[in-house]
């Protein structure tokens, strides 16, 4: 059990906006819980920090990150448990991953022990927020932006890192279809591919909408050299059962190394899966489509978790997928990791943080 310790102030809300919320109807990322983290870094060092009411705070139109995008964040749930109590998921995983994404981007880096304090104090104080319900979690939402007002392009000086929390339902409401991207590209090599910065998500946004204008929901990205291999799948990573074995695209400088992707590779190696981390080129996928030794592929990730896809789309041709109520080894998975993470399943892998 993570105890908070005085190494940040806490000022609680003195009205709550609980009985404002429809718990069975939510919509992801629009419903923000009561109280946020916000701690600011000037002159070379971290200052105190702070739990405070959730609330927008003020700005410079020259701050940098407005002209020059230094941007990062995390995204990473706290569950609740079959007796009751809340847990955050692996949250040092997307600790880590933050700091990782904080260096490429010329950020400072958060004191992994303060950052753990910071979201148990705030997901321990909010506690009521976490649904309970099918597909409920709360979501956690840490980030980083630079704050220096000044308009020139160097790294800031001054940053604000803040974290705030929402209760969300299902990302996507079904399996999702998906289009095979072989001319825009998400990351190249020696890019920024590997962290969880904004302006990667900005880029995705105009051929994401052209894709939805072809009735997809989502891309399924390739390599930015040749767009032969597969890397990612929207805001997942993406992941195929062909003959039996479970094929994830081994993770590089372009392709985000996801929690729940290496999660689920855990488990299903546990389960006794046949897995493979390798390159998986589009006309393996498409061949494997053609002889129907490919019988499950699917999308993960924080927010999506595990989902599955009906259709995939290469080169103009669609290729309906089978019913995923008929499929063996995603439910099989999504059963094992929703177990361990709500409580209902033995926690084997030591992953759940209680608060």
């Amino acid at each position: 059990m993570i105890e908070t310790t005085p190494s940040f102030d806490i000022f609680q809300t003195e009205t709550t906006r609980l009985d404002q919320v429809v718990f069975d109807d939510l919509e992801f990322g629009r419903v923000f819980s009561d109280h946020m983290f916000l701690m600011e870094y000037e002159n070379g060092a971290w200052k105190r920090g702070r739990v405070e009411p959730y609330g927008p705070f003020t700005m410079s139109p020259a701050s940098m990150v407005f002209h020059y995008g230094q941007a990062i964040f995390e995204g990473m749930k706290a569950y609740r448990q079959s007796n009751g109590e809340v847990s955050m998921f692996r949250p040092g995983m997307n600790i880590a991953r933050f700091n990782k994404s904080a260096v490429r981007m010329c950020m400072p880096e958060i004191p992994e022990d303060l950052f753990m304090e910071a979201l148990a104090a705030l997901v321990k104080l909010d506690s009521d927020w976490v649904p309970g319900g099918e597909d409920s979690a709360l979501y956690i939402r840490p980030f980083m932006i630079a704050t220096d007002a000044f308009v020139g392009v160097r790294a800031s000086q001054k940053y604000a890192f803040s974290i705030f929390t929402c209760p969300v339902g299902a990302y996507y409401k079904g399996p999702v279809k998906v289009k095979v991207e072989t001319s825009f590209t998400r990351a190249t090599p020696g890019g920024t591919g590997f962290a969880k910065a904004a302006g990667n998500y900005a880029g995705s946004l105009y051929p994401s909408q052209k894709a939805r204008e072809e009735g997809y929901d989502q891309l399924i990205w390739t390599d930015a050299v040749e767009h032969k291999y597969i890397e990612e799948c929207g805001t997942m990573n993406a992941m195929f059962i062909v003959d039996g074995v479970l094929i994830s695209p081994e993770t590089s400088d372009t392709i985000l190394d996801g929690v729940t992707r290496n999660s689920v590779l855990i488990v299903a190696k546990d389960l006794g899966i046949p897995v493979e981390i390798r390159r998986f080129s589009v006309v393996e996928l498409q061949e494997s489509l053609n002889n129907n030794t490919l019988t499950e592929a699917f999308g993960v990730g924080t927010a999506a978790t595990i989902k599955p896809m009906s259709e995939i789309g290469i080169n103009g041709e669609r290729y309906p997928l089978n019913n995923p109520d008929n499929w063996k080894v995603v439910p099989w998975l999504l059963r094992e990791l929703d177990g361990i993470r709500r409580g209902s399943i033995d926690d084997r892998f030591n992953w759940n943080i209680p608060v």
